[in-house]
């Protein structure tokens, strides 16, 4: 794994790359990551397997499940899968039954499942499946899992919960992204709300706000490749810095000051953004897929 360049660092949340530092905090304990089969869900998987933890992997595509799967057995690691479309209730509810009775509590469980959708508003018209889409993997899904298996990890004890986020939430939400952020941040009120109430119960939370990720999700957008961001192990490496350090929040340095003065300049915001979606489009993939799929 080569280094990250030194933007890509600067962009992103603080990394945690001592593997005996990860170990001493997941050896021996079970992992239960959403989004397993690529990309970030993938590599945190096999970042954490390697640590010592049993990983439960969740994702919708079985045979890419059972490749990460079989990468981590190869590497002398415990994995097990669990093929499950989170948009389903009836196979959520499944997918925490069979954990519950399979495995028991997870100790952590990592919210990373996410569907991205950047697509303009005149493309979308005819689409309200987008939102019905995100709004199922990116919200309603993960919420539904976490109501069956509090009680449980609440019964044994407490855990983690780490909640994948973008730093979109945390801007003023621009052009072509509406039904992607919305989503997320649906997902972000709802983990910050219940956030006392889960550490009354003794289960820890952790919400990393995710800079960009070089991955398949972010590859159609062309503009995303120019752009600074982590490969998915780097970025595998946040996720364990949350697990190690019990950070509450993890989020890029300059999101801080971003976010005040998104919050204070946002006429200023909506006057840039109008200006700037007149000079860009759609991706082709955008395109492509609308009218494929509409």
């Amino acid at each position: 794994m080569t280094s990250p360049s030194l933007a890509g660092r600067l962009s992103s949340p603080r990394r945690e790359t001592d593997p005996r530092r990860l170990a001493e905090a997941v050896s021996g304990r079970t992992v239960l990551i959403t989004g397993a089969s690529f990309g970030l869900g993938a590599a945190t998987a096999e970042l954490f397997a390697a640590a010592g933890a049993t990983v439960l992997l969740v994702a919708r595509t079985a045979d890419k499940l059972d490749e990460v799967a079989s990468r981590i057995h190869g590497n002398g690691g415990t994995a097990h899968t669990f093929p499950t479309d989170l948009s389903e209730p009836a196979a959520v509810e499944a997918l925490a039954t069979a954990i519950i009775e399979q495995h028991g509590a997870p100790d952590i469980v990592i919210n990373n499942a996410g569907k991205s959708i950047r697509r303009s508003l005149d493309l979308q018209l005819d689409r309200p499946q987008d939102f019905v889409r995100t709004i199922d993997v990116n919200y309603l899904g993960p919420v539904q899992l976490l109501l069956r298996l509090i009680p449980a990890m609440t019964e044994a004890g407490g855990g983690r919960i780490v909640n994948i986020s973008t730093v979109g939430v945390r801007m003023y939400p621009g052009p072509r992204w509406g039904a992607y952020q919305a989503s997320k941040g649906a997902f972000d009120t709802w983990f910050r709300s219940v956030t006392p109430e889960l550490h009354a119960r003794k289960i820890a939370t952790s919400s990393i706000y995710m800079a960009l990720i070089h991955t398949r999700m972010s590859a159609p957008t062309p503009s995303m490749r120019r752009l600074p961001g982590l490969d998915p192990e780097h970025a595998a490496q946040i996720v364990a810095a949350a697990v190690v350090d019990g950070r509450r929040v993890l989020a890029p340095w300059w999101s801080w000051p971003l976010d005040t003065v998104s919050a204070a300049a946002g006429g200023v915001f909506a006057a840039a953004y109008t200006r700037a979606f007149r000079f860009t489009a759609d991706s082709a993939s955008a395109r492509a897929r609308h009218e494929v799929l509409r």
